[in-house]
């Protein structure tokens, strides 16, 4: 299969997804323009601050991206390129693009209120305090993984003896100070345009300038040498920082600049396949279960349900609910334009899977027997190869890999404070009876719900997880994270069954995912048993059964519910 020939075909179907099925979903349900939104009616200048579209884009991108629409498909590649190519196209335009949007317009019209809120005004309050539990404790897990990642892309290497070695460390210096002098450019962004007014067109140029500087000082200039668990402390404090301070001075600039990093990273990738146009070596289809000839490493098992959790973000992932009933509702300015953000940016998010497949399948002889066998210096190792072949940029395949292995970790710091930030929301909810805010409180409710406490409490509990053994149940968190994606599609489709909408897009979808998570863990759950050989496994079992009941309990109640609206 040419490279070139599958992006393109891939994307004009995206497209065409979006201008129609899109289109189509927002005049189902209603979106008016005129609408006043959550930004406007509950400005607080920290939490509800209304941001221009280009602006939330960002935001809202940079937050769901990270590395899951890089990991998925090559990981899943293993089944060959035709299954990924349709469940990312088919997933991305009537699963993933229909979560997302959905949850957004439901948060929306919900005070700006996450998913949780939504449950308990469609289903009931013990549904959401479910919910809650279950989402938070997943973004606890995010919160650690995405942390861990953080600081060894960051940390010093040392030898045997204890001793710096400088020429390992570089890189992770270089992709450290570089970060640091990113966020310096994100604070003087969100000042200059939100508290002096200056023009985002001319910010946004001398924006993208300034962080062409910084990547030039922070590669030739990196002092900072230092060891992960001092940069797991130090992340720990920014999150914590980031979690609470208001939303226009840190989290939209950073997230709104962060993104033209992706869209550079993307724009450099379609050169490089456009390009090239080479011919993949990746099979397209290489059987319902991975064998040890295309398995890297451990092997995913049977294609159902393994493809459909492997490639989370790639066409529909749980934490994009969380995302846009968190923190992108409250800082939508209209109503119209939640589809291009939500809608367009799942679809966005399809189109980099795509490339990361073409990425896979140019390095697929390398890939196949180990060679490289981590996603993201498979993705960067694909496409620097592939741009390295055209004239004009032979001679920047290293350049080009050190730029799309940063771009990557910018947006796993991204994804990592705005966990943080929705993890205290989640944990300020749970104590809240319906309509309530922090504010409205007392007692031991009052000091749990507020921003500083739930912020302390929530970062503790990530790094402490992150620096002791996250790995030890991340094993979980696709099937986690596809459940809640089930959940978030059941939550809405009550939702607007409840205001007298068609909810029918989301009865397949929801049904599917149900079954793919519960499948998944059932086989989590068996495996850990029957080859349990430390604590870990019966943990793991544990957790994956404890999943598997709030499933079928939720799943009981919001069909309770979708059925007993369809007989009114």
């Amino acid at each position: 299969m040419n490279a070139a020939l599958l992006l393109i075909v891939g994307v004009v179907i995206l497209a065409t997804g979006y201008v129609t099925y899109g289109k189509w979903l927002a005049q189902q349900w209603g979106v008016e323009d005129k609408r006043i939104t959550p930004a406007h009616d509950l400005e607080d200048g920290n939490d509800y601050v209304p941001a221009k579209a280009p602006v939330l884009m960002g935001h809202h991108f940079s937050s769901i991206a990270g590395a899951g629409p890089i990991n998925g498909p090559i990981q899943a590649a293993v089944f060959g390129w035709v299954p990924v190519m349709l469940w990312v196209l088919i997933g991305g335009i009537f699963f993933g693009a229909v979560h997302d949007f959905g949850a957004l317009f439901a948060s929306v019209r919900n005070k700006g209120q996450s998913i949780g809120e939504v449950i308990a005004a469609s289903i009931g309050t013990r549904a959401k305090k479910l919910f809650i539990i279950f989402s938070y404790l997943t973004l606890i897990l995010v919160v650690a993984a995405f942390a861990s990642i953080v600081a060894n892309t960051f940390k010093a290497t040392y030898d045997e003896a204890g001793v710096l070695d400088m020429a390992k460390s570089a890189a992770n210096a270089r992709t450290a100070m570089i970060s640091i002098l990113f966020i310096i450019i994100a604070i003087i962004f969100g000042v200059m345009v939100y508290r002096r007014n200056a023009s985002l067109i001319v910010s946004t140029v001398i924006g993208v300038a300034a962080i062409i500087a910084c990547m030039t000082i922070g590669y030739n200039w990196h002092p900072l040498y230092l060891d992960g668990n001092v940069w797991m402390v130090i992340v720990g404090i920014y999150i914590a920082i980031a979690s609470v301070t208001p939303v226009w001075i840190l989290l939209q600039p950073r997230d709104y600049l962060s993104s033209f990093l992706l869209y550079g990273m993307m724009i450099i990738a379609v050169i490089g396949i456009l390009g090239a146009h080479p011919s993949l070596e990746i099979p397209a289809f290489t059987g319902f279960v991975d064998t040890a000839e295309y398995g890297v490493g451990s092997s995913l098992g049977s294609m159902f349900p393994a493809l459909f959790v492997t490639i989370a973000c790639g066409a529909i992932s749980g934490f994009h609910s969380l995302v846009g009933s968190g923190t992108t509702a409250k800082q939508l300015d209209r109503e119209r334009d939640a589809r291009p953000i939500a809608y367009g940016g799942m679809l966005i998010e399809c189109a980099l899977a795509l490339i990361s497949l073409c990425a896979v399948g140019y390095v697929w002889k390398e890939y196949v027997p180990g060679g490289i066998t981590t996603p993201t210096a498979v993705f960067a190792t694909g496409i620097s190869r592939m741009c390295a072949t055209i004239p004009f940029l032979a001679g920047a395949e290293n350049v080009i890999y050190s730029m799309l292995i940063l771009a990557v970790s910018a947006f796993c710091l991204t994804s990592l404070d705005t966990a943080t930030r929705l993890a205290r929301y989640m944990f300020q909810e749970f104590w809240l009876e319906p309509g309530q805010t922090y504010k409205d409180t007392t007692g031991f409710k009052k000091t749990l719900t507020n921003p500083y406490v739930a912020t302390i409490i929530t970062v503790v509990l990530g790094i402490a997880l992150g620096m002791t053994g996250y790995a030890k149940i991340w094993a979980l968190f696709g099937a986690a994270n596809q459940l809640l994606a089930a959940l978030g599609l059941l939550a809405v489709a009550a939702w607007l069954g409840k205001m007298g909408k068609n909810n029918k897009m989301f009865l397949f979808p929801m049904a599917f995912m149900l079954v793919v998570t519960i499948v998944s863990l059932v086989q989590t759950i068996i495996s850990n048993v029957t080859n349990a050989v430390d604590i870990w496994n019966w943990i793991r079992a544990g957790l994956g059964t404890l999943l598997v009941i709030l499933a079928i309990v939720l799943a009981i109640e919001g069909v309770k519910t979708i059925t007993s609206q369809s007989k009114k």
